[in-house]
């Protein structure tokens, strides 16, 4: 008998949702402390997870959560980065 696969739940730091581990976009805050999204999940460093959805992007920009949760200080260059990075993301799906 087969057991199914079991797939890795992660909580989204903005809704607190929590949902398949693919289903969400990974910030990493890497060894060298840049920011970067990862597509694969698999970076290394200290990662945080958001939906899919630009509420939940504005949300933890703009209330600091995902500062708080990859223990770093956003600037405003960082911000506007990150939501860059998010719309190229976004628009893959």
């Amino acid at each position: 008998m087969l057991r199914p696969k079991h797939k890795p739940q992660r909580t989204c730091i903005a809704c607190r949702e929590t949902k398949d581990k693919r289903d969400l976009i990974r910030v990493v805050r890497t060894p060298a402390g840049t920011l970067i999204v990862d597509p694969t999940g698999k970076a290394n460093g200290r990662g945080a997870y958001l939906c899919r959805q630009a509420s939940c992007w504005e949300k933890g920009l703009s209330k600091q959560r995902l500062a708080q949760a990859l223990k770093v200080t956003l600037s405003a260059e960082e911000v506007a980065e990150l939501q860059a990075q998010l719309q190229a993301e976004l628009l893959k799906v």
